[in-house]
């Protein structure tokens, strides 16, 4: 769907518009269990990353309202920002692209007699990853820094035209991209937190 990331041609805006990134609404799930390295690793690959929403969920009311007003929303490929961005949509069509998939979550190689729930391995893996640089074959922290901000420069685009963006994406990757935007000179002038479904708001 590259072409609808071309923001159409014409007078430069007053202003630039606003970017909100948005964590996706929780997954369905269970998380009540405990895996060694290598069946954490099949389990965030075949599980978790594939898979839906838990069902039931609504958007917070300032959130549906704020995606009423963006010119642009966004999600990525993945079911879980596909369905939160669908719930916060109201009918109205939007982009999806690989580009904003989550960073990836290599469990570290440890041994097998360890096991941990998987909040514990993501925190680990999350570390080895970004302060270890250990990518167990997949995207490197610095392939994922170059996504982000080729991320932010699709989100900027948007932005520079006159139009609110909203992106319906994960929650380190976003991360990434506000890293990035930052770096471009956007500000940071609402933050919800980390948690599913909460929002952190930018403007230049």
């Amino acid at each position: 769907m590259a072409d609808a990331f071309t923001a159409e041609s014409g007078p430069v805006p007053a202003r630039a518009g606003s970017i909100t990134l948005v964590r996706h609404g929780e997954p369905a799930i269970s998380r009540k269990v405990r895996f060694n390295a290598e069946s954490y690793g099949r389990w965030w690959l075949d599980r978790y990353e594939p898979g839906s929403l838990r069902a039931g969920q609504t958007p917070p009311p300032a959130l549906i309202d704020a995606a009423a007003k963006a010119g642009t929303l966004i999600a990525s490929t993945r079911i879980r920002s596909i369905e939160s961005a669908t719930l916060l949509a109201g009918g109205r069509a939007f982009a999806q692209d690989p580009l904003f998939i989550e960073a990836p979550l290599p469990a570290p190689p440890w041994p097998s007699w360890i096991r941990l729930s998987p909040k514990a391995w993501g925190f680990w893996s999350r570390f080895w990853w970004w302060f270890l640089d250990y990518h167990g074959g997949q995207e490197s922290r610095g392939q994922a820094e170059l996504r982000a901000d080729q991320a932010a420069a699709v989100l900027e685009g948007f932005a520079d035209s006159g139009q609110d963006v909203m992106l319906v994406a994960h929650g380190f990757f976003n991360v990434m991209i506000g890293r990035a935007l930052k770096k471009r000179q956007w500000r940071k002038v609402s933050d919800g937190g980390f948690r599913y479904w909460k929002a952190k708001r930018y403007e230049r």
